[in-house]
């Protein structure tokens, strides 16, 4: 047997289409040019983003898009190769795809809601969230479900539709910088301008804590039990805030001893009838 002859030689034959070493050859070809194609075209974005400044996560995006494009391309030519018509395939399949999109309507509208996701921008990798009251950051946004961390370090996959039909919030979508606040009531009779100057110097303490814009105090409300107050600070470091909060909890409290303050206890007034 020749070259010639086991090139042609069929591994498999029907009515509609045959399976030759040839077309199999050409098969693989394809797909390991592809990923080959991908893997550059990998690495010269993230290059470009790199030189030029731009975005890595907006990068990245553009890639998936490129990816799904060019595979749905290799396949499509796969499928040629070893005699299936895609079209006529489309085509005489066109009744069954009616069916399964009713019962899939979930699926696809995470698929569309992917791509909105790919193309708008509003959620890139890297980004800080909170959906459904969990706050993570984004890992990998896929066409159907995207992949959160959260802050105990588990991996979600959440469906796309989430991010685009219910509330989110991105903390990370307009400023790096984030502004969080801390709660905190002292006792009526209280020096109010010397709780302000402690809960500034405590916030001053903690290196997370960004000094522009500068932390600021609010008096917010004569409570029932307390003269409540608020601690303003802007961070960096948004995924880690609740540890930055604690860090600020156990420096207020050390302020607020040596300096006699003194953060009340509830008090309730309780009347019995005789």
């Amino acid at each position: 047997m020749d070259i010639k002859d086991l090139i042609g030689y069929e591994l498999f034959e029907s009515d509609k289409y045959n399976i030759t070493v040839y077309s199999l050859i050409v098969s693989v070809i394809i797909i390991v040019i592809t990923s080959l194609l991908l893997m550059f075209i990998k690495k010269v974005i993230k290059r470009s983003t790199r030189l030029n400044h731009f975005d890595l996560s907006r990068g990245l995006t553009v890639y998936q898009i490129i990816k799904y494009f060019i595979w749905i391309i290799a396949i499509s030519l796969v499928l040629e190769t070893i005699g299936v018509k895609v079209t006529i395939l489309v085509a005489g399949s066109a009744a069954l795809l009616v069916g399964i999109g009713f019962g899939l309507q979930q699926i696809f509208s995470d698929i569309v809601s992917g791509l909105i996701i790919l193309f708008d921008g509003s959620l890139r990798i890297t980004d800080v969230v909170e959906v459904d009251g969990m706050v993570g950051r984004v890992l990998n946004i896929g066409l159907r479900t995207t992949v959160v961390t959260t802050r105990d370090n588990v991996n979600v996959i959440i469906p796309n539709h989430k991010f685009t039909s219910e509330n989110l919030i991105n903390w990370s979508h307009l400023e790096k910088k984030t502004r969080f606040k801390i709660d905190v009531g002292v006792a009526y009779g209280s020096d109010v301008r010397l709780v302000e100057k402690l809960l500034l110097e405590c916030a001053n303490t903690i290196e997370s804590i960004e000094t522009s814009p500068k932390p600021f105090v609010r008096f917010n409300n004569f409570g029932d039990s307390s003269l409540d107050f608020q601690l303003y600070f802007w961070t960096l470091m948004s995924f880690e805030v609740e540890n930055i909060k604690s860090a600020i909890r156990f420096a207020i409290d050390d302020a607020f001893r040596k300096n006699g303050v003194v953060i009340p206890f509830p008090q309730r007034d309780v009347h019995m009838k005789g």
